[in-house]
């Protein structure tokens, strides 16, 4: 995109270095094509938004006070780091991110030396800069290294045991909580950027280091001393918690001063130590519509910045199974008021919104804190309650110990609905929910199954809830066959499968969003189909009389091979002694780049296409 006549500062930042050079009254120009120029390339290409409006202000002092790349800036999950990549030498590529081939989705390593650490999911910043502070230590280097952390990512325990560490080791870090959501607005001002400058500044840091040793000798005075700074510090200032942890805290200052922004960083720069630096930033900033409905523009398609709302998606006669899942959590909680619903800070992604608003007493968003969520439903099972656990399938391997050993080990009753299982496709491998066939079928006690369309995701999630015991239906992202959903409450016959198409010679084993291809591709191959339902536990019967009545066995799914369904066929075969000739298809043992959906199982060979090329060649005709 050429970025010459509308945006002429921007247009001579190659990178960082370049923004350095410039003198501190452009800065705030810059800022403001900075915006424009994001809300001009998002809506060319969808994508991430809200999050990076809100930043803009930030990622241009940071960049401007910081020597990046050899200082090291780390940003949780990534959503807000839009401004960043346009910064850092990769503005003209804009149009191209989500895409296959464009660039990531989130900050990434591989991409560009200025992503210090590849991110996706949350709260991971904080652990990621302490590690980096030590081993920069370690070799005698001299870097900053900066976390900047969300307040809906700083909920997750992972960056309190991060803090907690840094603070006990007195680590160089600085952490910078991108607060746009708490209730702490009003403590933004004049008079509170005051005070955070002269909290930040060397002079202050000095003394205070100073005062710390002289009344340490005296314990009464000391003691006296920390109370009323505490005392004063809290009347003013939110920061006991993170003092208590062991940082210097500053602030809240607002997020979009730059001038406040650039002094207090400046200031921090040259204090040691752990330091913690809160800002309160509006998300959607500059954007009105965006400033209005931060939700609804966090993640967007193509749009036209000139309309004021979003294009409304073609309408569809079939529902997502997204839609599916909630529709069913709300039916199946009319008919049963033991059931309670829990999401880790993924209402609309997960489905709930109509649930929250029908059931709030027995809606739960614990927030991002994916290992509490699933400890939490064990402790809802253990007193008689019917927990539902929506999270994305990506999500729940944050809490695989808990899923172990709180719930499958004491058999609870806990019923798993797992979303965007599979290839996602924009978001690229940090979502992609490749691995739960693999990491859930391990697993004493757990029930696992995967849906063939809209109207068996919902029998299945019936079939789950009803199972004594833990089980996880894993559907995919967006829209299935197109099959009608019968309004009932029926469940199916756990570890049986469906014949869908009688053929000879060669049997086509499939789940969930592998049966619908696996249909089209059985017509030229004269196949025998059938839809698995089940991963565990398998329909053994089945398996045995198939390959007993066919040359050749064949299994599809949408899940990395190794460890997956047809990994489960094998070691059945393997242990009867069948010697049937079988091909495991599905996703291949590497990690799958973004780009559409269809675009990722085109290039895996799980469309029709690549389902028949693979069992051709298998078969030898």
């Amino acid at each position: 995109m050429n970025t010459s006549e509308k945006y002429p500062l921007l247009n001579d930042i190659n990178g960082p270095a370049d923004l350095r050079a410039l003198p501190k009254h452009l800065l705030k120009p810059l800022a403001k094509e900075l915006r424009e120029f994001l809300t001009e390339t998002v809506s060319v290409s969808g994508g991430h938004f809200a999050a990076g409006l809100g930043t803009v202000e930030l990622t241009v002092a940071l960049h401007y006070v910081f020597d990046t790349p050899a200082d090291k800036l780390v940003w949780d999950v990534g959503h807000q780091a839009y401004p960043h990549k346009i910064l850092t030498g990769r503005k003209d590529r804009m149009t191209t991110i989500r895409t296959l081939g464009g660039i990531h989705a989130f900050p990434s390593r591989a991409e560009s030396a200025y992503d210090a650490f590849g991110v996706g999911h949350s709260s991971t910043s904080i652990s990621a800069a302490l590690g980096m502070a030590i081993a920069s230590a370690m070799k005698g280097a001299h870097q900053q290294m900066v976390a900047i952390i969300g307040d809906g990512s700083i909920t997750g325990g992972m960056a309190f045991e991060a803090m907690n560490h840094a603070g006990a080791i007195d680590a160089n870090v600085l952490v910078i909580l991108n607060d746009n959501d708490m209730s702490i607005s009003p403590n933004v001002g004049a008079m509170n950027n005051y005070l955070s400058k002269i909290l930040s500044s060397r002079l202050y840091s000095s003394v205070r280091e100073e005062s710390k040793k002289v009344l340490s000798r005296m314990p009464t005075v000391w003691e006296l001393a920390r109370r009323t700074e505490e005392h004063v510090k809290g009347m003013i200032v939110p920061g006991t918690l993170f003092e208590e942890l062991g940082f210097n805290y500053i602030g809240p200052i607002d997020g979009h001063d730059l001038d406040v922004l650039v002094s207090t960083l400046e200031n921090l720069k040259q204090i040691s130590g752990p330091r913690f630096l809160h800002i309160v930033t509006k998300k959607g900033k500059g954007y009105a519509p965006a400033e209005k409905d931060p939700l609804a523009y966090h993640g967007v398609p193509a749009f036209d910045p000139r309309q004021d709302c979003l294009p409304k998606s073609a309408p569809s006669s079939s529902p997502t199974y997204t839609e599916v899942f909630g529709q069913w959590l709300c039916d199946m909680a009319t008919e049963d008021s033991r059931l309670l619903g829990i999401t880790p800070a993924m209402r609309e992604g997960s489905g709930l919104i109509k649930f929250s608003e029908q059931f709030p007493a027995r809606y739960f968003d614990v927030a991002i804190a994916e290992q509490h969520a699933v400890t939490l439903a064990a402790g809802m099972a253990c007193e008689g309650g019917k927990p539902v656990l929506a999270i994305y399938s990506t999500f729940l391997q944050r809490g695989y110990d808990q899923l172990i050993h709180d719930v499958a080990l004491q058999n609870l009753d806990v019923l798993f609905a797992l979303d965007r299982a599979g290839l996602v496709g924009p978001d690229g491998p940090t979502h992609a929910g490749s691995f739960d066939f693999s990491y859930l079928r391990c697993i004493p006690n757990m029930v696992v199954m995967a849906p063939a369309d809209e109207n068996e995701c919902r029998k299945m999630l019936t079939t789950g809830y009803q199972h004594e015991g833990p089980a996880a239906v894993r559907y995919p992202r967006g829209r299935g066959p197109g099959v009608s959903v019968a309004m009932d409450l029926d469940t199916l016959p756990i570890g049986k499968a469906e014949l869908k198409r009688q053929g000879q010679k060669i049997a086509i084993l499939a789940w969930g969003s592998m049966v619908a291809p696996a249909l089209d591709a059985s017509e030229p191959l004269e196949a025998t189909v059938v839809n698995m339902r089940f991963v565990k536990p398998l329909d053994e019967t089945c398996i045995r009389e198939l390959a007993h009545s066919h040359d050749y066995l064949v299994t599809v799914e949408e899940n990395v091979v190794a460890g997956g369904a047809g990994s489960a066929v094998n070691e059945l075969l393997q242990r009867d002694r069948i010697l049937t000739p079988t091909l495991n298809i599905g996703l291949p043992d590497s990690f799958i780049e973004q780009g559409s959906r269809e675009q990722l199982l085109g290039l895996c060979g799980l469309d029709v296409a690549g389902i028949v090329a693979k069992i051709r060649q298998f078969v030898g005709t």
